[in-house]
């Protein structure tokens, strides 16, 4: 047993050595090799524990002197046939996955949409592929080597070069949009292909780049929509500052005879060149000059209008008190208030302070939208101004208890010319221009503008402005930065999520007032 134990360890050590030398002149990746020296080895161990079972098994049967020889011969033998028929197997089972692993990159270049093209780390085209390369290379160049980067534009290639740098430095992906020359006389008669290119990076073990794949996919029409999208806005834009051009020039024409038409009338009303024959005259001239008057402010909002959507409305800022002014408001439309039978009331805060605006444009949205307020608030109705200060921040509220406003209309309003038309309103005069005013020159002072309004019950409209002035841009960002006009509303302060929850009610507040 001692002797067929030596015999196992010598054998094995001698298959050990004699497998190294045969698989390393078969040739193959070391890791192949590897693989079928541990396959080796294990048929050796299990050979060696044989030699010593075989002949002992055969002894049992036999004579020692026929089973030694035997078993050894028969154990040689399996291990050889064994040998044999493990690295076939290893090898078959290799080339079927190699042959794998080829066909998916062969249909991942068949099947891929767009041109497919393997690039190496400086941009040379090594092959090509794809589901539309006939499409593609039917109108291009060789692509060969440097053929594909000489039909880039050439102010694209710079911008292809850095994408590939960029890959080489680490990044994995990246993307570019390129123009390729086309052939003066090809089908369509376009002078450039847009292709948007995907570069994807190979790498080897070490992370160094390999090679890059590049998908290419014509985005032509995509750019012409866009193109075309681009000029609409262009000639939208134009087409928007030929009609500002010509509401100012038209205002202006306006006011010259507006004024004539408005001070001769104050001549016939006050009778400086004699006395009008009977009270119908004196009653047509007075509607001729409320008639004036009311085209003129027309024409004045107008002004406005054009001035702040071309970005042209210079804020005069100055430190005034706001309480004067909602009381000069207040008594300017307080005649027209009680005529139409609507109680007009302020509440101003105690202690207020002077703010730093424009006195003139925020007597103009006080007028506004209390005369918003008039206009549409019935008989037995009440009308609140309401001024307060938190924070540094102005806030003045315009409550009344008229028809309200649609939730779904409130969106409409702000916009020049739109007023919320229906049976009932329909019957109350107005150009619609006047909350657009308002919310321009809001939006002049870096302010806010919040509506909650009900039908039946009522609308409140707050605007909060910075008291300080600061919210107001600086003069230099206003000129190339023109206010949007009309402004969209902002995300409403919490005040005002208040008061869409039905928390402060107008009617009751103007009652209270």
């Amino acid at each position: 047993m001692r002797i067929l134990s030596e015999i196992a360890d010598r054998a094995t050590a001698l298959v050990d050595r004699a497998a190294e030398r045969w698989l390393s002149g078969t040739g193959g990746s070391a890791a192949l090799r590897q693989r079928e020296l541990v396959i080796l080895r294990r048929l050796a161990l299990l050979s060696s524990a044989a030699l010593v079972a075989a002949p002992v098994g055969l002894s049992l049967i036999t004579s020692p002197a026929v089973a030694l020889p035997a078993g050894v011969a028969a154990v040689c033998a399996a291990f050889l046939f064994s040998a044999v028929g493990s690295i076939a197997l290893s090898r078959q089972s290799v080339a079927t996955s190699v042959v794998a692993t080829q066909s998916a990159e062969d249909f991942f270049m068949e099947a891929s949409a767009g041109l497919i093209l393997f690039l190496d780390p400086q941009g040379g085209v090594m092959s090509a592929g794809g589901r539309d390369r006939r499409d593609y290379l039917a109108w291009m160049r060789p692509l060969e080597g440097k053929g594909f980067v000489e039909q880039i534009h050439v102010s694209d290639r710079i911008v292809f070069l850095q994408a590939l740098d960029r890959l080489r430095q680490g990044e994995e992906q990246a993307t570019v949009d390129l123009r390729l020359e086309r052939p003066p006389l090809s089908r369509d008669n376009r002078q450039f292909s847009y292709l948007r290119t995907d570069l994807t990076a190979r790498r080897d073990v070490d992370g160094a780049l390999l090679s890059v794949v590049a998908q290419l996919r014509d985005v032509s029409v995509e750019q012409q929509l866009r193109l075309e999208a681009h000029n609409h806005a262009v000639e939208a834009q134009s087409a928007n500052d030929a009609k500002s051009r010509f509401l100012a020039a038209v205002s202006h024409e306006l006011r010259t005879p507006l004024n004539a038409i408005l001070g001769f009338s104050d001549i016939l009303l006050g009778e400086y060149f004699g006395k009008l024959g009977n009270d119908r005259q004196r009653e047509y001239v007075g509607l001729v000059r409320d008639s004036g008057a009311h085209l003129l402010s027309v024409v004045n909002t107008m002004l406005d209008m054009s001035k702040i959507e071309a970005g042209r409305y210079e804020l005069l800022l100055e430190g005034f008190d706001i309480g004067a002014a909602i009381r000069s408001c207040e008594a300017m439309l307080g005649l027209q208030a009680r005529a139409k039978g609507v109680s007009l009331t302020s509440r101003i805060q105690r202690g207020l302070e002077d703010v730093v605006a424009d006195q003139r444009a925020i007597q103009q949205i006080l007028i506004n939208l209390v005369g918003n307020a008039v206009k549409f608030t019935e008989a037995g109705g009440a009308i609140s101004i309401d001024a307060s200060m938190r924070d540094g921040i102005l806030e003045l509220c315009v409550s009344d208890t008229g028809i309200g406003i649609p939730t779904d209309k409130l969106e409409m309003l702000g916009q020049p010319f739109v007023q919320i038309q229906n049976e009932y309103t329909r019957r109350f005069e107005g150009t619609g221009l006047g909350l657009s005013l308002v919310k321009g020159l809001v939006a002049l002072h870096g302010g806010d503008f919040a509506i909650a309004s009900t039908p039946g019950a009522g609308t409140i409209i707050t605007i909060s402005i910075a008291a300080d002035g600061s919210g107001i841009p600086a003069a230099g960002a206003s000129g190339n930065d023109p206010v949007e006009f009309p402004p969209r509303l902002k995300t409403a302060p919490a005040y005002a999520g208040f008061l869409e929850e039905g928390l402060f009610d107008g009617r009751e507040q103007a009652k209270i007032a």
